[in-house]
């Protein structure tokens, strides 16, 4: 991959701009689209490029589409979820905010593969920037005919409408989202049935990430075999890792799919903040397992983090060094769990709270050595018992960092205090 697809505002000024963004091909993706190829042989394309998700799940989205009953009465809708809300996970605004053609053009693409005539974007309600950049962009697609009535001349018709969210983590999962999106509290729905059969207003619905609908137009120009080329071929195309913590540069790098983890931190951010050590990561946002330094040989894919029971997740990279306490990172993980549970099933409400509860007991020094095969035990009935993963999303960063970091657990109860606070330094945490 020798230039940036997705994150092209850093390398074209301005190319928010409609007319900018037409200046470099923009919409010739989506002509050629519309223009040459049935939606059956949109999908097709995208089955065949190995698309796979990039909210999380990395599930292959050609093949999500397919699942769409064929000839359905009722109306089809695709659902574009930027309510981007996983810790340390901030790609999806970026192209929002500058990049807000291509997401619009993928939109187009997909909308017509899925014979679509209605898009939502769900954004998450503080992205107002954001939401105020669609909604310019909108307009201007609108004024040139890529959105409204009969675009590029063949009779297809698609709206698109953003609609703002509230800033509720669990309007991310995407059943959870179709509920907001409904006017109702933002429940995740049992499944299946699947989305794709009973969605929106009842009715068959796609629900695809931004950064996966944004390569879309990509693989509409360039090709599948172009797509497939740029990292493995079990999950391929260019990939945005969000980096953050404690690294000299952090922030997003657009690489091809597979960088290996350590490349991603030493080569591209920088290494550790300070020239401290590494001392562990959490390379797919925080509601996945955490990674210590002797693992993070690995490339960032989906398979290859699977292979080491870890997962790629939103590749939200956090960093943290070797003055950071363990504990405390994880009360503030499942602090937020708690919070953002949405109460909605008894394993995930009661257990984030005594998950969080005991880990401010153990950090205040008041902990004993049985909290922590105690918060190992609600996280095993935690896991795979709710309707949706938030459960899951506390659950497995707790049992991770007990079971890597077990000495350190265990010293907040021997010395009754934060080990790291021995010589009067303040613990951190990756900010």
């Amino acid at each position: 991959m020798s230039e940036r697809v997705l994150l092209r505002h850093l390398d074209v000024p301005n190319i928010r701009k409609l007319d900018v963004y037409l200046a470099q091909g923009g919409y010739e993706a989506a002509r050629k689209a519309l223009t040459t190829l049935k939606p059956e042989e949109v999908t097709e394309q995208v089955k065949a490029s190995n698309l796979r998700g990039r909210g999380g799940a990395g599930f292959v989205a050609g093949m999500k589409w397919g699942f769409l009953p064929k000839d359905s009465p009722k109306p089809v809708y695709l659902c574009c979820n930027a309510d981007e809300s996983e810790p340390g996970t901030f790609k999806d605004r970026a192209i929002i905010e500058w990049n807000t053609h291509i997401l619009l053009e993928g939109i187009l693409i997909a909308a017509y593969a899925i014979k679509s005539h209605t898009a939502y974007i769900y954004i998450r309600g503080e992205f107002a920037l954001g939401a105020k950049h669609l909604e310019e962009a909108i307009a201007e697609a609108y004024a040139k005919g890529f959105l409204g009535k009969n675009i590029f001349g063949i009779g297809y018709d698609l709206d698109v409408y953003v609609h703002r969210g509230a800033g509720a983590y669990i309007c991310g999962e995407e059943t959870g989202l179709i509920e907001s999106l409904e006017g109702k509290r933002a429940y995740p729905r049992i499944k299946p049935p699947f989305p794709a059969v009973y969605g929106l207003f009842g009715s068959p619905t796609i629900v695809q990430n931004v950064e996966t609908l944004s390569c879309v137009p990509s693989i509409m120009k360039n090709g599948p075999a172009w797509f497939k080329a740029i990292g493995p071929e079990t999950g391929p195309g260019p990939k945005i890792y969000c980096v953050s913590g404690h690294v000299e540069k952090p922030g997003l790098y657009e690489l091809p799919m597979g960088m290996p983890l350590r490349a991603v931190i030493y080569d591209y951010a920088g290494g550790i903040r300070g020239g401290k050590k590494l001392k562990a990561v959490m390379p797919a946002g925080s509601s996945f397992p955490v990674l210590r330094p002797d693992e993070i040989d690995v490339n960032m894919d989906f398979d290859s983090m699977r292979k080491i029971n870890a997962f790629l997740g939103t590749a939200g990279i956090i960093v943290m060094d070797e003055d950071t306490c363990m504990v405390r990172a994880l009360e503030i993980v499942d602090r937020f769990y708690h919070h953002e549970s949405c109460g909605q099933c008894s394993p995930c409400r009661e257990g984030t709270g005594w998950l969080h509860k005991l880990l401010v007991r153990l950090e205040e020094g008041n902990g004993q050595a049985e909290d922590i095969d105690l918060m190992n035990k609600i996280s095993d009935n935690m896991m795979g018992n709710t309707v949706c993963v938030l459960a899951d999303a506390a659950a497995m960063p707790t049992q991770s960092y007990i079971s890597k970091f077990r000495d350190e657990f265990l010293a907040h109860v021997t010395l009754g205090r934060c080990p790291l606070k021995k010589n009067g330094a303040t613990h951190q945490h990756a900010a």
